[in-house]
């Protein structure tokens, strides 16, 4: 298992430059001169706008301006914005905001979306999976806004269970709502995965012959059927992982959650491009790290896999 860990994290350097590169490229190509843009539109001194510009090495080609940031980000620094703050330190209180907001997502789509799905699963074709079907369906035809307003108004404001906005609450209180609604998506289908994938195994010879042998329905379900019926289920969990922590500048916003989504946002339109560009780095080295131990996890539901 160690020479495919070990194989795995080499796959991953080529696909992390690329990817890197190409945000870098992206944000190289924005138009507009950022140093200027922080004056708006005062002007700004020649020799003033040439120091700027060497600083950050605003002129040199892509390539070379690339590789300075790669070597510093071998020594652990992500740079700096154009206004000299570290884009670390600018990173760090944001970024456990958002990771604790993913994470409280994740968890619920994670267990509500596979219970629904094992209940549908069992009982399909009758009203549970019909619920089971028209629930997540509704879910995945809605907005995530209108869903994120509307929790706020009814759980938040009428009923008064959950916060309405801010961290004053900490972890989980503040961010059980939003988890919530961030996760509504992933969950519906986490569920539909799991009832479809389910289905299938308990109509599998392997089923049919631990049935035969007299094995409990819990046993045959949850050792046999389950586990491989989870095998989609988690590649589809590893991917989303990623997804919300990338993807949670509208839920950031309506609970006014002060995340990543939010600082990115924010410098693509100052064009501070070593923040974008920072961000999207973290991003990329969880979502290969998360892919990763997806990619275990598949010897682990179904030991006939192996790592070779």
């Amino acid at each position: 298992m160690w020479r495919y860990v070990l194989r795995r994290l080499l796959q991953a350097v080529p696909v992390f430059i690329g990817t890197t590169l190409l945000i870098y490229a992206m944000v190289f190509a924005l138009p507009g001169d950022p140093i200027q843009a922080l004056a708006g539109d005062k002007p700004v001194p020649d020799n003033v706008l040439a120091t700027l510009r060497d600083r950050y090495n605003l002129d040199d080609p892509l390539l070379v301006q690339y590789a300075k940031y790669m070597w510093g980000l071998l020594q652990g620094d992500l740079g700096e914005n154009y206004t000299g703050q570290s884009v670390s330190e600018m990173l760090s209180g944001r970024w456990v905001v958002t990771a604790q907001l993913a994470l409280t997502a994740w968890i619920f789509e994670l267990a509500v979306g596979i219970l629904l799905g094992v209940w549908a699963g069992l009982r399909r074709g009758r009203l549970a999976d019909t619920l089971v079907l028209s629930g997540t369906t509704l879910v995945i035809a809605v907005p995530v806004f209108v869903l994120g307003y509307a929790a706020q108004l009814l759980f938040g404001l009428h009923w008064q269970i959950f916060p309405t906005a801010g961290t004053d609450d900490g972890w989980p209180m503040s961010y059980l709502l939003p988890g919530m609604v961030l996760g509504s998506l992933g969950l519906s289908y986490v569920a539909r995965l799991t009832r479809t994938s389910l289905s299938e195994n308990l109509r599998a010879d392997y089923v049919r012959t631990a049935n035969a042998k007299g094995l409990s329905r819990a046993r045959v379900v949850g050792r046999h059927a389950l586990r491989n019926s989870l095998i989609p289920v988690v590649t589809y969990l590893g991917v989303d992982f990623g997804n919300m922590m990338a993807g949670a500048v509208v839920t950031e916003g309506i609970f006014n959650l002060p995340g990543i989504g939010g600082q990115v946002f924010e410098s693509i339109q100052l064009k501070e491009g070593p923040v974008v560009v920072g961000a999207v780095t973290l991003l990329v080295l969880i979502f290969l790290l998360v892919n990763l131990v997806v990619d275990l996890l598949y010897g682990v539901l179904d030991p006939r896999i192996r790592y070779e």
